[in-house]
């Protein structure tokens, strides 16, 4: 499976196609099993691409070209791994471009697309979806550190500091004891929260996940510069032994959780902009004009436009604000 950088190039090598004459398909396909385990692609590719290629004159080039894009795509889905949950297929013979995507992310529907370009817009959206980011299981003498991308694990790292045990005698003992186990403690929290400082600088991860008990997360707060600390969007509970699946899992939810949240506090700050008849905008007419005169600062597209209100219940029938 390629890692999240093979993506992002892969992207940008596409992004800069010219169009030309031939006819290039975009085809994004779910390749999870249904509750039978059975695949529920294959229905949906021989009848869409018999569909759409039928469109096209039986003499034109443009449709041999086609022809020899399904035979390729065909062959190449006969052998896919069936432990991947989507794939990108990106296919033009005409200008000599197969660029199969195998991605561990799920893609919700199956999508083809048959234009003079790469439709790159599902992909760049499920690579922001699944971003790289840095998860941290500990407590007082261990620590878990995954580095997760486009829904599977990077990298992983282990750091064991020292067990320390109930002491039972009392008096300046038990004190001097104590104090001994917190510097422990203090200790094994600066040894992890360095080497997450690192992690995450050396790789520009721009989101970190905790986990841990009451005892270990005021101590790795402490220890994080305050650059890490920032890009801390969350805490959750996971057990420190918990499987691999079970963390990403867990995590992803979080992350898409967060940005939900902040998606929606940015909506409802331009639009608060908007009904106040401030410096915002709504609807592609405005905001094409506002794009014209250099005003657009930020722009937010949203992909289900009936369900966004601006006021007086009028919903915003094109998708874009600024």
């Amino acid at each position: 499976m390629p890692h999240i950088d093979q993506l992002s190039a892969q992207l940008d090598r596409l992004a800069a196609f010219e169009p030309g004459p031939f006819p290039f398909i975009s085809l994004y396909l779910n390749l999870q099993a249904d509750d039978r385990g059975r695949d529920r692609f294959e229905p949906f590719l021989r009848k869409e691409l018999a569909d759409r290629v039928r469109t096209y004159s039986s003499s034109a080039p443009e449709r041999e070209s086609l022809h020899k894009d399904a035979e390729k795509i065909r062959a190449y889905i006969d052998g896919v791994e069936r432990s991947m949950n989507g794939l990108a297929l990106f296919a033009c013979s005409g200008a000599d471009v197969f660029e199969p995507v195998p991605l561990a992310a799920p893609i919700d529907e199956h999508r083809l697309y048959i234009s003079d370009e790469p439709h790159l817009y599902p992909l760049a959206r499920l690579l922001d979806e699944y971003p790289r980011y840095l998860a941290l299981l500990a407590d007082t003498s261990s620590a878990r550190i995954f580095v997760f991308a486009a829904n599977t694990l990077e990298k992983r790292h282990h750091i064991q500091g020292t067990k320390t045990k109930h002491h039972k005698q009392g008096g300046w003992s038990q004190a001097r004891y104590q104090r001994h186990v917190e510097n422990f403690h203090a200790q094994h929290a600066k040894e992890v929260a360095e080497h997450v400082a690192r992690i995450v600088r050396n790789e520009a991860i721009t989101k970190v996940i905790l986990s841990g008990d009451d005892a270990v997360l005021p101590l790795l707060r402490e220890h994080l510069p305050k650059d890490v600390a920032g890009r801390v969007v969350d805490v959750v509970r996971l057990d420190t032994h918990a499987p691999e699946h079970d963390i990403l899992r867990s995590t992803i939810a979080a992350l898409k959780e967060k940005d939900a949240a902040t998606d929606r506090e940015r909506v409802e700050a331009l639009l608060g902009s908007y009904r106040a008849s401030g410096l915002a905008c709504v609807g592609l007419e405005d905001t094409m004009k506002a794009f014209e005169r250099g005003q657009v600062d930020e722009l937010l597209v949203t992909a289900t436009p009936d369900g966004l209100n601006v006021g007086a219940g009028r919903p915003i029938r094109e998708g874009g604000a600024a």
